[in-house]
């Protein structure tokens, strides 16, 4: 069974105050093509349709208009489900009139999830769909006061679904959560509260042949390889420059092997970071990406911006290199130690420990979580 996923369209977004519907349009086009030009069999969105609860309805209609264009130009079947950014009863709503033996639409969450089961020529796949819910709509939807973290919600759903599932069958979970050890953005929501544990394992979803994960907008697998994020189909800020965007190709075999290959996206407005002297910049060929500039000139320039945005008129930010650099601070007398960062703290304890630094992975959970205790100090 051939299966495109995709997640995070934050249909309705912008981008440093500038519109993103045609940017999403192209990437909605790009998903029906490889939807008929890769004979694929389901579509996967897992989560965050639209960027926020009330999306504007141009958001709204472009939606319908793509799910009408699946419908109508392509024999896939559609799973989908609400994300932290959806309104999970909007999503929901979707599914009124659907047919059901093509679609599986989850807005809000449930105590007995029904699987979508479809067949290929080696038997029966289900499809399991785990919108996305805080604590408190778990405890009450599972009657269990003990659910006080995202992975108590997920496991909690996790073993709702797997008790739907026939005995042959080969299991695709979509589930919308931060899966620990992922890389993540600077332009994603937090999952909880300030303070609470956002992360969840990957091991609860034992049994899943392949899991199709939402939230994180850079594509990646996570603990294992039919674990995996498709990312987001456009970069929402800068620090997303040097990340490729696609769809996950995923075809599952007889034994529910996952094969997995990117289908990448091609967006009509990049998003990049040029570095230069102003003068050389001003030299360089017009375009409509989205541009942050880091100016390497000694002194101010005089209406800078104003004159990049005659080359690029998308320009969003614009700053100088001498800025980001770090103050050297001289002493006459005595030599300043230098003082390590917390991650440096915490490498040389892991290597002291068990004689093993922080690997890639690691450094980007702690990053990520080093960055949320910054802000909880400068909110206090």
């Amino acid at each position: 069974m051939r299966i495109l996923h995709t997640a995070d369209l934050h249909l309705g977004r912008q981008f440093n105050g500038i519109p993103l519907d045609d940017d999403h349009g192209a990437v909605l086009d790009q998903i029906v093509s490889a939807i008929t030009s890769n004979g694929i069999d389901v579509l996967v969105i897992a989560g965050d349709i639209f960027d926020r609860a009330a999306p504007p309805t141009s958001a709204v209609r472009q939606f319908n208009g793509f799910l009408a264009r699946v419908a109508s130009e392509t024999a896939a079947a559609v799973v989908m489900i609400a994300g932290n950014h959806d309104s999970g009863d909007r999503i929901a709503s979707m599914a009124i009139m659907t047919d059901t033996r093509r679609a599986l639409i989850r807005g809000a969450i449930s105590s007995d999830e029904k699987p979508l089961v479809l067949s290929d020529a080696h038997g029966p796949v289900a499809f399991t769909g785990l919108p996305f819910a805080y604590e408190y709509a778990a405890r009450e939807c599972f009657a269990d006061e003990a659910l006080h973290t995202p992975e108590n919600v997920l496991a909690a759903q996790v073993s709702c679904g797997r008790r739907n599932i026939p005995g042959a069958a080969r299991w695709v979970v979509v589930s919308h959560a931060f899966v620990a050890g992922a890389s993540t953005s600077e332009s994603e929501r937090p999952l909880t509260r300030v303070g609470g544990i956002e992360t969840v394992s990957s091991a609860v979803f034992e049994g899943a042949h392949y899991v199709a994960l939402g939230h994180l907008h850079r594509p990646q697998s996570v603990g294992a390889s039919h674990v995996r994020y498709s990312g987001s189909p456009l970069a929402f800020g800068f620090d997303e420059s040097d990340c490729q965007k696609s769809m996950s190709l995923v075809e599952i075999d007889a034994v529910g092997r996952a094969t997995i290959e990117t289908v990448p996206f091609e967006p009509i407005r990049r998003v990049r970071v040029l570095r230069g002297r102003h003068a050389e910049l001003l030299l360089a060929e017009r375009s409509d990406d989205f541009i942050k500039v880091v100016l390497t000139d000694d002194a101010p320039v005089i209406d800078g911006m104003k004159r990049i945005r005659d080359v690029f008129p998308n320009a969003c930010e614009l700053l100088y290199e001498r800025n980001e650099r770090v103050p050297e601070v001289k002493s006459l007398e005595v030599r300043a130690m230098a003082v390590a960062s917390p991650v440096e703290v915490i490498g040389d304890f892991l290597q002291h420990v068990r004689d093993e630094r922080l690997s890639e992975n690691e450094l980007a959970v702690m990053a990520s979580s080093l960055g949320r205790l910054r802000e909880t100090e400068d909110m206090q």
